[in-house]
């Protein structure tokens, strides 16, 4: 935004500087002109003192006077009107140079304006479209994060599913052991009992046998 203000008043400076130099000349002519005029109207009046003191000498004097006082008044006013022309024509001047710098600057002002009003466009529109990628950015972080929670979720049922299967699993594995140990000492009972009863056939005492008949 700086640097667009500053461009509008480097360009305003041109403008004005540009419009300067012929401000100067017009200015410069203007004043070479009245020179001219007032060297003029001094030299006629200088020439017209010469001739009304040469009246003076004559006879006729007043004559002589009245008949160059017509040329000096037309002479004069001559000069006059061209004075107020050329007053007329600076007053022209320096109205339109001053219109010329009222509509540079209403112009300059303007553009910075619309420069301003360009800038402050662009600016709401990045910032549209930084909430828009934020939104977006916080819409993909809470979907990546419910996915991580349902996959946290998804690892500890697995987990305790494993868990309790293991459980199950060392139950089983001891129950069948406890059945095989069962199964052993009713195996080694039997065998005891089995040993001892046949013992006991052994040593029973054998049977008296019949008398012979005579």
């Amino acid at each position: 935004m700086k640097k667009i203000l500053l461009s509008l008043l480097t360009l305003t400076f041109s403008l004005m500087a540009a419009a300067q130099p012929r401000e100067d000349l017009f200015s410069a002519a203007t004043q070479k002109e009245r020179d001219r005029i007032n060297t003029e109207r001094l030299t006629l009046e200088a020439g017209f003192d010469v001739e009304e003191a040469a009246c003076y000498k004559k006879f006729f004097t007043n004559s002589c006077l009245k008949e160059i006082q017509p040329r000096r008044r037309e002479a004069m006013a001559l000069l006059r009107q061209q004075e107020v022309a050329l007053n007329d024509r600076e007053r022209k001047e320096k109205a339109a140079t001053q219109i010329q710098k009222t509509e540079e600057k209403s112009s300059a002002e303007a553009q910075a304006q619309a420069a301003e009003r360009r800038t402050q466009a662009l600016q709401k529109t990045r910032e549209r479209a930084e909430r828009t990628q934020q939104k977006a950015d916080e819409r993909g972080i809470l979907k990546q994060n419910e996915a991580l929670n349902a996959a946290d979720a998804a690892n500890r049922a697995k987990g305790s599913q494993e868990r309790a299967q293991a459980r199950a699993d060392k139950k089983a594995a001891i129950a069948d052991e406890v059945e095989k140990y069962n199964d052993k000492q009713q195996e080694v009972k039997e065998r005891k009992a089995s040993r001892d009863q046949k013992q006991r056939e052994q040593t029973k005492a054998p049977a008296k046998s019949l008398p012979t008949p005579q």
